[in-house]
């Protein structure tokens, strides 16, 4: 399909997101995510905390797009996710931002919350690609997609990082403000890995393609984190990179709120890291639990059977 042929993927009548708010951005109008016309940015650069396929030596290429279409009650980056912070980039202004990274080296271009600005996306790697600038592109989400939007853009990505958080509507609801968002992060994985498949990486072990999944443990709700785990191994299988995030912290709107001002529970992480050995996933990296939450990704290969990284066999 092409872009210009897929409905609802372009600023007018947006609907690019799941909430598919039909507002024309176009004309001044703002949806739920507050995005207009305009692209805004928060900052880029290399960017060395993400998995190590990503990262690499040289860095990763990343984009902060401003804007989100969650709201996350603990986002650590809500300044730019949610109040918008950042600089408007017209024109050629995001073209230049991908030719900047890569003549900094970067191994690719990490796109991070992108869904909003996927029109200006699209124009922009169409004019450096025709220049002969072709890094992997890595669309870097939460997982709340819609997958008509993912088929209009596929052939801009080359390596999907995407999260999935939550198993149940009520503990999306509560946490980021979207009942609807396992069925669409469900089917949005689904729909990446059909497309992508395994991660393929070079000789030097840096990502060319493929699906990374995130699973984000969260204060009280480490048996989502284990229902998601059952359901990747039962509908795409285990051959799925599984990145394991403990870096859970308490920010915006978690302070006071209960559960979610809480940290993460020794145990029951322990349990989410003996579940990935119970099913059999063999590939990806487990984040320590209580380590330093500004390193990112420790680069752990996963173990079989056990996470001595969370002291558990």
């Amino acid at each position: 399909m092409r872009i210009d042929e897929a409905p609802g993927v372009a600023m007018t009548g947006c609907e690019l997101c799941p909430r598919r708010c039909g507002v024309d951005r176009l004309a001044g109008q703002l949806g739920w995510c507050r995005s207009g016309a305009e692209t805004t940015i928060y900052r880029y650069a290399p960017h060395f905390g993400e998995e190590p396929p990503i990262s690499g030596v040289r860095g990763s290429g990343t984009v902060f797009f401003s804007r989100c279409t969650l709201a996350c009650l603990y986002c650590q980056n809500y300044p730019w996710s949610q109040h918008g912070e950042g600089d408007v980039y017209t024109g050629g202004g995001l073209a230049n931002v991908f030719r900047a990274l890569a003549r900094h080296g970067c191994h690719n271009w990490n796109l991070v919350s992108p869904t909003p600005w996927l029109p200006a996306i699209h124009k922009a790697l169409e004019q450096v690609r025709g220049e002969g600038l072709n890094l992997p592109v890595v669309y870097n989400t939460s997982g709340y997609e819609r997958v008509e939007t993912l088929r209009a853009y596929a052939d801009d990505i080359h390596v999907y990082l995407a999260d999935l958080r939550y198993a149940s509507a009520a503990a999306a609801r509560a946490g980021s403000a979207a009942a609807d968002y396992v069925e669409n992060a469900r089917r949005a994985l689904v729909e990446m890995w059909s497309r992508l498949g395994p991660l393929r990486s070079d000789e030097n072990g840096v990502a060319l393609s493929g699906v990374i999944c995130r699973i984000l443990v969260l204060p009280d709700l480490a048996e989502e984190a284990v229902r998601n785990l059952e359901w990747i191994a039962s509908t795409l299988g285990t051959d799925v990179h599984i990145s394991l995030m403990a870096q859970y912290q308490p920010a915006w709107k978690a302070v006071g709120r209960g559960r979610w001002e809480r940290p993460l529970d020794e145990d029951a992480y322990g349990r989410v890291c003996e579940t990935l050995g119970t099913l059999g996933f063999e590939n990806g990296w487990i984040q320590a639990l209580g380590g330093d939450k500004e390193a990112g990704i420790v680069g752990h290969e996963m173990p079989r059977g056990g996470c001595d990284k969370c002291g558990r066999d």
